[in-house]
């Protein structure tokens, strides 16, 4: 049966202190709060008073609840208020020789009963433990911040901790409402471990001026539906944290992929470590503020921006998925728009498919009839690429193979006018190697939609070094007037999305194949502790593993990074067929 907790310590009364605290009061529990000053102690009860008071203000509890609540919790300076406590866990900065010497003092103090437990996010929960004399109830219960809103918590047992231990830890974090995962004692444990791998990736790539702040953020919430882009969660983290999370994992593990990029000592080291301070990657309009103001980096429309060519005519060239819905993204949008496929069968099948996809549009009341029938009159069908000769610019979406692509675009080099735009909607063939196929590099430019195209918002739009700056322009405006957002990058393995989101992936097989910890458990961590729409199994499963092997393939043959190899794991189920949904059979067993 598990343990009946009534009383808890917690030590330390920052932003993470003082959630947990609202976290175990709202519960009922009587709380002891511990700071070494008074001025400390106060703010702690100024972040508790001000984040029930906005609990309250949106309906979330009750005035009532919220006095009884903040009745519950005792503030003190004294570490000897802890010598009753059921649990003590500590939430001071994340330094090793503070938390043991939080621990030593709390060893001394509390019943011999007592579990102590650290929300430490990177730091080894058995170099904590041996400053005690009871390692084995020492346990990590690593809260997510906020703590009053994040349902996940990380429960981590070291090789010593005693299963009575975790297993009350276990009950207790489902107690306040938590979805406990249970794991080893690894730097990163789950979450951090997949999450700041990415996070880090993303500053490289700012860093390397590949694509601006904003197109990296938007990239990854419009293409992923993640909640919040990379660089504004770092900001939200504190670069110092993030730094610090890093240098850990990176000194446990030696993999490159987890040092930390040096803008961002850089940056810690002037004092730019996110809203704490009023200004990281991005401004903020006071030091813990979340309202972003403009800044010197802030991207601003000047009159001598190059304006793109005019595009009325359009083609589209391919009768698949992403096809059919570039032509209803382009058709919507007013352009004139001429498909070609192989052969009339396929015009026929592409017809078929645009009508049944502005049908059901117009059920679920996303289109008027009368916008539906204006689409269909501007959207003509033939098997003939010479029917598109008059348009100002094309848009092949054929199947992902180089010959494939390259002889398509000669052919259009030879029939398409001059001064038309040839774009491809490639994820993974680089787009220079298309435009040296025709005589106009100059005019080929990379438009990479999402699946499905009428529905996801965002297009890559992809640049070598030949594309001209009214090509790029061009496609931006396309991508505006069509409702897309735009965001421009360099011809790179990857893209931005792609480039972010695989290693990431491929990370979680890794994790999988080392036994740290289950599909269930990892994809719940990633959902419930990131916000994240999909776990990375779930996600894996719906691209296809023979899909994500492919771009991983891709990724680490043009960096070459040993840490972005793809996980054998993922090799073997490819090689054994299970592809995911597809096949009945990836990560789960859909059959």
């Amino acid at each position: 049966m598990a343990r009946n907790f009534t009383r808890i310590g917690v030590i330390g009364l920052g932003t993470m202190g003082t959630g947990i605290v609202e976290v175990f009061a709202r519960e009922g529990l009587q709380v002891v709060g511990v700071e070494p000053t008074e001025e400390a102690l106060e703010r702690g009860r100024d972040h508790l008073r001000n984040s029930t008071d906005r609990a309250v203000s949106r309906g979330k509890i009750s005035a009532v609840d919220r006095d009884a609540l903040v009745g519950r919790v005792h503030f003190t300076t004294s570490m000897e208020d802890l010598a009753d406590v059921d649990m003590v866990i500590e939430a001071v900065p994340e330094r090793l020789d503070l938390k043991q010497e939080v621990f030593s003092a709390a060893d001394k103090i509390c019943r011999p009963d007592a579990i102590l437990a650290t929300n430490t996010s990177s730091l080894s929960v058995t170099e904590i433990s041996v400053a005690t004399s009871r390692p084995s109830k020492v346990v990590g219960m690593h809260f997510f911040n906020p703590a009053p809103v994040l349902k996940l918590v990380e429960v981590v047992r070291t090789v010593v901790t005693e299963q009575d231990v975790v297993s009350d830890i276990e009950a207790l974090a489902a107690r306040l409402g938590k979805v406990p995962v249970v794991i080893g004692d690894k730097a990163g444990f789950i979450a951090n471990a997949l999450l700041f791998g990415y996070l880090n990736h993303a500053v490289s790539m700012y860093d390397a001026r590949y694509a601006t702040r904003e197109d990296i953020d938007a990239a990854m919430r419009l293409g992923c539906r993640y909640p919040m882009g990379p660089l504004a969660l770092l900001d939200l983290i504190g670069l110092d944290t993030a730094y610090e999370i890093l240098d850990t994992m990176y000194r446990q593990s030696r993999d490159r992929l987890h040092a930390p990029a040096p803008i961002l000592k850089q940056m810690v080291t002037a004092g730019l470590r996110g809203r704490k301070t009023g200004k990281g990657f991005y401004t903020y309009e006071a030091p813990d503020s979340p309202v972003v103001v403009d800044d010197d980096l802030t991207p601003v429309a000047r009159d001598d921006d190059t304006a793109g060519r005019p595009v009325e005519k359009v083609g589209v060239v391919g009768s698949g998925t992403m096809a059919v819905g570039i032509v209803e993204v382009l058709a919507k949008a007013g352009y004139d728009v001429h498909f070609v496929a192989r052969g009339e069968e396929k015009v026929a099948r592409v017809r078929a498919a645009l009508e049944r996809s502005l049908d059901k549009a117009v059920l679920r009341g996303k289109l008027g009839q009368a916008d539906r029938d204006d689409a269909l009159a501007r959207v003509r069908g033939s098997a003939r690429l010479d029917d598109l000769a008059d348009r100002d610019l094309v848009v092949e979406a054929v199947v992902e193979e180089l010959s494939v692509k390259q002889a398509l675009f000669a052919t259009l080099d030879e029939i398409c006018r001059p001064g038309a735009v040839l774009a491809t909607t490639t994820s993974s063939v680089p787009v220079v190697d298309l435009a040296a196929a025709t005589s106009r590099p100059a005019d080929v430019v990379g438009l990479h939609f999402f699946n499905p195209a009428p529905v996801m918002d965002l297009v890559e739009v992809v640049r070598t070094v030949s594309t001209a700056e009214d090509v790029v322009a061009t496609a931006r405006e396309l991508c505006a007037r069509a409702g897309k957002h735009a965001v421009v990058c360099g011809d790179r393995a990857g893209f931005i999305v792609n480039a972010l989101l695989f290693p990431y992936l491929n990370d979680a097989v890794k994790m999988l194949q080392a036994h740290y910890a289950g599909v269930e458990d990892i994809d719940s961590a990633m959902m419930v502790g990131c916000g994240y729409p999909l776990g990375p199994f779930d996600l894996l499963d719906v691209v296809g593993l023979d899909v994500a092997l492919a771009i991983q393939r891709t990724l680490y043959l043009e960096f070459r990074e040993p840490g972005l190899s793809p996980a054998p794991l993922l090799e073997q189920l490819v090689t054994a067929g299970y592809l995911g949904r597809k096949t009945g059979r990836g990560f789960r067993d859909y059959s």
